[in-house]
């Protein structure tokens, strides 16, 4: 597969690093675990992604609820991701996973896993984000200067059941407490009520969003250049690949030329996450821009 991007080598030419990864494991519902897992590698491949960040919320529901994870089944869930991540050579990163309810926990999990190799934090919707339970997270992913992936769910004409979900507006106040801590705003498309995020975002420097998500809406990808540019946007994929190639497909009608592209898809990343992350997977293309 070759698609070429306006002012830009072809698809399958430019590396992408894919910010907002999921897998599953033995303890989740799904019989079908290990060949979903082979199945996301394979099309990354072929698509051409070089790593997948990538986090386990709990059993996924099968034994305590996805976004309200008990302690033990987060543990067992981190547990494997450090280890499958670890089995990859650089293919798969790992985040570390808490719920914010179990603050004690939480931060017991990001101390062992930020020395296992984690390179961020995610955060679901066990408390909005603006919640001070957050607080001893967010500032001890500034101490690690590691990412918090934080789930965002647009639609807020109502709560949602099973989610105690956020918007951006409650995602940057609590970027606004912790200005040294980079806060990773998950899937603009999720939920489709995106136009008051990049506002919302803007005065926040330390806020940058991935473009993953189920909406794919004309428009979207030209609103988010617009409104935030091409320095705090990261292309990403969340839990299907399918969604993600037709954004970066997209792209390539926005007017974004082949620096904004290469930004969207792994210059951002390299910037925000740890140094070295992704070394084993950039070893043959140019670093980041000086300016980004």
């Amino acid at each position: 597969m070759t698609v070429k991007l306006t002012g830009s080598p072809p698809l399958a030419d430019v590396p992408l690093l894919d910010v907002h990864a999921h897998f599953h494991t033995p303890l989740s519902n799904r019989g079908d675990w290990a060949r979903y897992n082979a199945s996301r590698l394979e099309a990354g491949d072929r698509m051409g992604v070089r790593c997948h960040v990538a986090s386990v919320l709990g059993s996924w529901g099968a034994t305590s609820p996805t976004y309200f994870s008990s302690p033990r089944d987060q543990t067992a869930a981190n547990r494997w991701m450090l280890d499958f991540a670890a089995s990859q050579d650089g293919r798969v990163r790992a985040y570390v996973a808490v719920n914010p309810n179990f603050t004690a926990h939480a931060l017991d999990e990001i101390r062992r896993a930020m020395a296992e190799g984690a390179v961020g934090i995610k955060l679901a919707a066990g408390r909005k984000a603006d919640d001070a339970l957050l607080d001893d997270i967010a500032a001890a992913a500034g101490e690690y200067g590691v990412p918090v992936l934080h789930h965002i769910w647009q639609h807020r004409q109502r709560e949602w059941p099973g989610q105690d979900a956020s918007d951006a507006v409650e995602l940057a106040r609590l970027a606004a407490r912790h200005p040294r801590t980079i806060f990773l705003l998950a899937h603009i498309g999720g939920g489709g009520d995106y136009a008051h995020t990049f506002p919302a975002m803007r005065p926040w420097p330390n806020i940058v969003c991935d473009l993953s998500g189920s909406g794919i809406d004309r428009g979207m990808l030209d609103a988010a250049l617009e409104g935030v540019g091409p320095h705090r946007i990261l292309w990403a994929a969340d839990l299907t690949l399918c969604t993600a190639l037709t954004k970066w497909r997209a792209l390539a009608h926005t007017g974004a030329d082949a620096e904004a592209l290469a930004d969207i898809a792994w210059r951002n990343a390299v910037r925000i996450f740890p140094p070295g992350t992704f070394d084993a997977v950039l070893g043959d293309v140019r670093p980041p821009r000086e300016d980004a």
